[in-house]
């Protein structure tokens, strides 16, 4: 299935000799162009990552800042974006990028609010090949689609304003972000200052250690705490499927059938395993159809004349 784009802007985001091909289009059709709160500012949710493969602790990241955002802020959440990363990121198990757009796209089709942006998977450099593209690019890729070219969100009053661009991330990024010569300064301060982050908390992490070296960005970082504890990730979902193991419940039924479907994160042991339990089934099968062609009336030629037998005799 296709990245979700049935809706397109009018004019895709500008490039030099690189950047996403001419076939581009941003995905804008679950995007709430007209605001239905008053006195409040319009904000749109962006999430870079692997989702490789993604997991249900990716979407109810955006649930929870959802909420987060209705009661504890003065903004309106207009869309939630997922960015997956770019095939040059060259993580270990990343899958290749259009699959991973895939596996986002079918996952939220349920949602109202939520979409998914190829941008990052379609970046190509002057040689065609898959480019890197930094969180702080992919903000102001959003910032142009939405502000520029689509002119903002329109509040209740009728007057267009530009919406907040913010990263919703896990407390695993902001710590990253707290280790000095990991992250560019000009990237980090475009992000923390320009846009601002919404943070997930995730058992195992001392958040406050991290946000203590961001204190310049305190005012426009905002952190969610996780009341239900999930710590499902991908690695451990690439794990079970190394294993053969059982990844039902752990991540959408739409990205599970297209992984196995492309064969995606499976370990040679477990291609021969699942092949070979296949030939069996059907030879199971073919056996089964056999036996039923002997069958008359639910009762195969044994079992008729055993009844045959055990007829009482007429005095």
């Amino acid at each position: 299935m296709s990245p979700d784009v049935s809706s397109t802007s009018p004019q895709g985001t500008p490039s030099a000799t690189s950047g996403p091909p001419p076939t581009y289009t941003f995905p804008y059709n679950k995007l709430k162009l007209l605001q239905i709160e008053p006195n409040k500012a319009p904000i749109v949710l962006v999430s870079c990552g692997s989702f490789s493969p993604i997991t249900f602790l990716h979407l109810r990241m955006f649930e929870m800042a959802l909420d987060y955002i209705r009661f504890n802020t003065d903004f309106e959440v207009c869309a939630g974006y997922l960015s997956p990363v770019s095939d040059a990121y060259k993580k270990v198990g990343l899958a290749p990028g259009h699959h991973r757009v895939v596996m986002c796209s079918r996952s939220i089709e349920p949602s109202s609010w939520l979409m998914v942006d190829p941008f990052e998977t379609v970046n190509r450099n002057e040689k065609g090949e898959p480019e890197y593209v930094p969180t702080a690019k992919v903000l102001r890729h959003f910032d142009y689609e939405i502000n520029t070219v689509l002119g903002g969100i329109e509040g209740t009053d009728g007057i267009k304003r530009k919406a907040k661009i913010a990263l919703l991330a896990g407390a695993d990024l902001i710590m990253s972000m707290g280790e000095p010569g990991l992250w560019s300064p000009i990237d980090l301060d475009v992000i923390l200052r320009s846009f601002g982050a919404f943070i997930i908390e995730r058992s195992g992490t001392d958040i406050d250690e991290a946000l203590s070296t961001l204190r310049q960005y305190k005012d426009n970082i905002w952190v969610i705490n996780q009341v239900i504890q999930n710590d499902i990730s991908s690695t451990k979902v690439r794990l079970f499927l190394k294993k053969d193991l059982s990844i039902r419940y752990l991540i959408p039924d739409p990205a599970i059938e297209v992984c196995y479907l492309l064969k995606a994160f499976l370990s040679k042991e477990t291609l021969t395993r699942r092949a070979y339990s296949i030939s069996n089934n059907t030879a199971y099968s073919r056996k089964d159809q056999r036996t039923r062609l002997k069958t008359r009336k639910g009762y195969s030629r044994k079992t008729h004349q055993t009844h045959q037998t055990l007829r009482p005799v007429r005095l």
